[in-house]
């Protein structure tokens, strides 16, 4: 089976569940002369499934996974950590919920190309069968087992 079908079957097992929003910058602009702070706002939804964001009609890698956060001060140990609640604040100020689920710099990833033995992201053939790379150090596994699993786990 290829990976378009393998997602079109995700879908059907998926359908009826909630979508988590995915999220991205909003270009910088002025208001009355004043800059504004930056901002994440909401350019659509997908299932996350492991490191896969299986949309309605395309099928993403996951980026940064953060919880939406109204801005505070706060005391941080670790630039990252500051860094972090920033990104979260960002996300708030872009119009998602608090503690909602944001992902964002999420990367689209290209069917077609895979479907031409060519890798896109976590996916890639592996003697004509579609597989993933789940983990950075992990081998990839057969694409269809990987679903299969993971949506076991729902």
């Amino acid at each position: 089976m290829d990976a378009s079908a393998l997602f079109e079957a995700a879908r059907a097992r998926l359908a009826g569940s909630p979508q988590e929003r995915l999220g991205d910058w909003a270009a910088a602009r002025k208001l009355l002369g004043f800059g504004r702070a930056p901002r994440i706002v909401p350019v659509g939804s997908a299932w996350h499934v492991g490191v896969l964001l299986i949309g309605d009609a395309r099928v993403y890698a996951t980026g940064e996974v953060l919880r939406a956060r109204a801005e505070a001060i706060r005391g941080y140990t670790a630039q990252a950590q500051r860094e972090r609640s920033e990104r979260a604040a960002a996300a708030a100020r872009g119009g998602f919920s608090e503690g909602e689920v944001v992902h964002v710099g999420a990367a689209l990833i290209d069917l077609d190309a895979l479907a031409r033995g060519e890798a896109s992201g976590p996916l890639s053939l592996v003697s004509g069968i579609p597989h993933v790379q789940w983990s950075t150090t992990g081998a990839p596994r057969r694409l269809a087992d990987y679903l299969d699993e993971q949506l076991a786990l729902r």
